[in-house]
């Protein structure tokens, strides 16, 4: 079993501003790639964990969030970034064990990808990612204000994979 970073998406990856429901709503953190290059340097599986309660809303399809992703994959392969795999939620109003604060999505990845999630990392910028985060048993970072469920809060992902890093040399 090995460690791992789960990252929330929106908000911690990308700008949350408006509503990312095309491709071209898809806006980097200007920091956003220095970050992930960093924490594809400590060698463990990076993850990303998303609420994207849009799609039982009606604001976009399943279709709409794979082309939004595959833009942001095809983004970080580009600049040698690689993210293991991503796992979203699609409900809002459905009750299910995978929209967050639910550490559901956490532990499919976590099982099928072997990963020990209490030595590994989540990363978000909402109570409910790090309130998923901690129902896993990983140490939770909080990106923005001040969360008193997580281990640490930073200002944003090139903090946090700066932390990280220290935590783990």
């Amino acid at each position: 079993m090995k460690k791992a970073i789960f990252l929330d998406r929106d908000g911690v990856i990308n700008d949350n501003m408006h509503p990312v429901n095309h491709p071209d709503d898809l806006i980097f953190y200007p920091w956003t790639l220095s970050a992930l290059k960093k924490l594809n340097k400590i060698n463990f599986p990076l993850f990303i964990v998303t609420n994207q309660g849009g799609i039982e809303m009606g604001y976009l399809s399943k279709a709409d969030l794979h082309l939004i992703h595959e833009k942001m994959l095809k983004t970080f392969e580009d600049n040698g970034i690689t993210i293991d795999d991503i796992a979203y939620c699609p409900h809002f109003r459905t009750k299910c064990n995978c929209r967050k604060p639910s550490d559901g999505m956490l532990i499919d990845l976590a099982k099928r990808h072997s990963i020990n999630l209490e030595i590994s990392y989540m990363i978000g910028d909402r109570s409910a990612d790090i309130q998923a985060g901690n129902q896993a048993g990983c140490t939770s970072i909080k990106i923005g204000p001040y969360c008193a469920q997580a281990d640490y809060r930073v200002d944003n992902l090139l903090e946090a994979a700066v932390l990280i890093h220290s935590l783990e040399s």
